[in-house]
């Protein structure tokens, strides 16, 4: 199965009416070899600085620069709805035969996307959707023309 996801809802619904993925479930649609779901623009976030190391909690001037050895992400703190979609999300992706990122095209739409991914432990191929307008004709375009992710 390949899952698609979108930055926000009605850009999912109006994906999944072109690749006639109709059938409506929690969280996302379904349908013709596609789940397609969502996500709220900004589910994740970098950890904090005391996330990584508690020397980093006290903020003083004298421990700058605070560069872990590898960033980490979190989901966004306080949100029920975050965290079902989010749980969603994992689980179709942990079971996905490829992933096509269709977030908005431009750096803040690839970042959201990716940080879901990373968080999401996803490990199969990904694709890049890359279309400008939610016309019919512009997503079949697009997914005739998928990008690689890199």
């Amino acid at each position: 199965m390949k899952v698609c996801i979108a930055e926000k809802p009605s850009v999912a619904q109006s994906i999944a009416n072109v690749l006639g993925a109709t059938r409506k479930l929690n969280g996302y649609y379904e349908g013709n070899g596609y789940q397609v779901t969502w996500t709220f623009g900004h589910l994740c976030e970098l950890k904090n600085p005391e996330e990584y190391t508690d020397f980093w909690k006290p903020w003083a001037e004298s421990r700058l620069p605070m560069i872990p050895d590898r960033f980490g992400i979190k989901l966004i703190e306080g949100d029920k709805g975050i965290e079902k979609q989010f749980a969603i999300i994992e689980r179709l992706m942990q079971s996905a035969d490829a992933i096509i990122n269709c977030g908005d095209a431009g750096q803040e739409g690839e970042l959201i996307q990716r940080w879901v991914m990373q968080k999401a432990g996803a490990t199969c191929p990904v694709k890049r959707l890359w279309i400008s307008s939610l016309t019919e004709e512009a997503i079949r375009e697009g997914f005739n023309e998928l990008h690689e992710a890199s």
